[in-house]
């Protein structure tokens, strides 16, 4: 992405919401603190020289125009020029046949890619899986027979809060840099879309993205995101898409799907309050409380009722709704997880849910409409869980018929946007794309329009 926008990415204030640390675990017997001031004085160079060969930095250049003026348009002179804008950042070699993971908005909309190793050797790359949601995309370079050193992906999952990481990228285009600092949180989160990250201190800056986050282990235990800060460089809190997070979508890639499917519980949560605990009779305000339930779903499958309380998945506790979201989204269709849970009558069983695709039902028929209504240029589909799922919305939203992208027609004017789910028109409820394009198909000169944004019902009237 151009360098201004990713600097944007990096200024913009996130709300983050912390997730309890998982229960206390057995600590290694390797974990201590420096005993002398010799131990002080100890080197990270050994587990340097191990992982920043398979650090790359990433270049990308888009076409960028201008948003078109309407007189432009009006006296027939076309599009502006563009502008050639290129981004920076990094990137993580995981396969020694030169598959490289690094984060989405690095490369998106890139016409031309280039992978630069760290012996400064050039190669051009092409984008094998785009994943927006989890921000994180999955290259390829031909090297032939060569085989690239590679940076184990970490399959403990013991990292713990106060762990010593090293963060290696190329922050501002300078070269590679490596910086350290520890482990700051686990399972932070910025919405309720089942993301989570590590928070770290150690320095990341515009330009890191995509770069690794390693353990004392030399093994990546993130990819490197983004930070909060007001200045746009890093003030210590930096964000890191955790290991297993990455090999989901590394997976994917090297397998050729297209899409990363994740598994859905099939069931509408929200976290435990303390005023819950309380009615519920639980000691801490923890826990992930089933609002509704999915005809058919994994969780009714499992038995999994209104009015439970999912205390711990897979064995890992359940501090929250996201946390579950997070430890559901992890795991490959077809696994089996034990969930423990605290039923209404204040007894705790345990379930197994098998993880399933979220249903693509009914089918995407994905349109792009046209004539002279409000939704002229605008593509819909068809809202399943499915494609709640890929696009990080609530499935519970659906039935409707949800705007995916707007083109440079009337829908531009009548200010839909992505995400608008479309309820009514003239009257008419609106199920499916079917019902949409059978309206519109009627021409009429005042088209009164209901649209779901963000949670919130909007009407408008507009005249053709």
């Amino acid at each position: 992405m151009p360098a201004s926008r990713m600097t944007v990415r990096l200024l913009v204030p996130v709300l983050a919401i912390a997730l309890a640390a998982p229960a206390a675990m057995a600590q290694p017997a390797l974990r201590a603190p420096p005993e002398n001031a010799v131990a002080m004085k100890s080197s990270f160079a050994p587990i340097v020289q191990r992982t920043a060969p398979a650090v790359v930095n990433i270049s990308a250049k888009r076409l960028v125009r201008a948003q078109t003026d309407p007189f432009w348009q009006l006296f027939g002179l076309g599009a502006p020029p563009g502008r050639l804008a290129s981004s920076l950042g990094s990137g993580v070699i995981v396969r020694a046949d030169g598959v490289i993971v690094t984060n989405n908005h690095v490369v998106e909309n890139g016409q031309e890619i280039t992978v630069a190793l760290n012996d400064r050797r050039e190669f051009p790359a092409r984008i094998l899986l785009a994943d927006p949601r989890t921000d994180l995309a999955v290259l390829k370079i031909d090297v032939g027979s060569e085989r690239l050193p590679v940076l184990a992906l970490d399959e403990s999952g013991d990292t713990q809060v106060g762990d010593l990481v090293l963060a290696i990228g190329d922050p501002f285009g300078v070269g590679q840099t490596v910086t350290n600092g520890i482990v700051s949180a686990l399972n932070r989160t910025t919405n309720d879309d089942g993301s989570a990250y590590i928070q770290t201190d150690a320095a990341i800056n515009p330009g890191n993205s995509g770069g690794a986050l390693v353990d004392m282990d030399g093994e990546l235990i993130g990819v490197n995101s983004f930070i909060l800060s007001r200045s746009g460089s890093s003030s210590g809190v930096g964000f890191a898409i955790p290991a297993p997070v990455v090999r989901r979508v590394v997976d994917t890639a090297v397998g050729g799907g297209q899409r990363v499917v994740r598994p859905w519980l099939g069931a509408r949560t929200q976290s435990v309050t303390s005023e819950m605990a309380r009615s519920l009779g639980l000691q801490l305000p923890q826990g992930a409380l089933v609002a509704d339930i999915w005809p058919g779903g994994a969780a009714a499958k499992a038995g999994l009722r209104q009015g439970d309380v999912v205390l711990q998945a897979g064995g890992q506790r359940v501090v929250d709704a996201p946390a579950l979201n997070y430890l559901i989204n992890t795991r490959r269709p077809g696994d089996t997880i034990p969930l423990q849970v605290r039923r209404a009558n204040g007894r705790d069983e345990t379930l197994t849910l098998r993880a399933e695709a979220p249903p693509a039902t009914p089918a995407r028929d994905e349109r792009t409409l046209a004539g002279r209504n409000p939704f002229d240029s605008a593509t819909v589909v068809n809202l399943s869980p499915a494609v709640a799922s890929e696009l990080g919305i609530d499935p519970f939203a659906g039935p409707g018929v949800l705007v995916t992208a707007i083109g440079g027609g009337l829908a531009r004017g009548a200010g839909l946007r992505p995400g608008d789910i479309v309820r009514e028109v003239n009257g008419q409820r609106i199920g499916q794309v079917r019902d949409l394009t059978a309206v519109i198909a009627t021409p009429t000169r005042v088209w009164r329009v209901t649209i779901e944004r963000n949670g919130q019902t909007v009407t408008a009237t507009f005249t053709a």
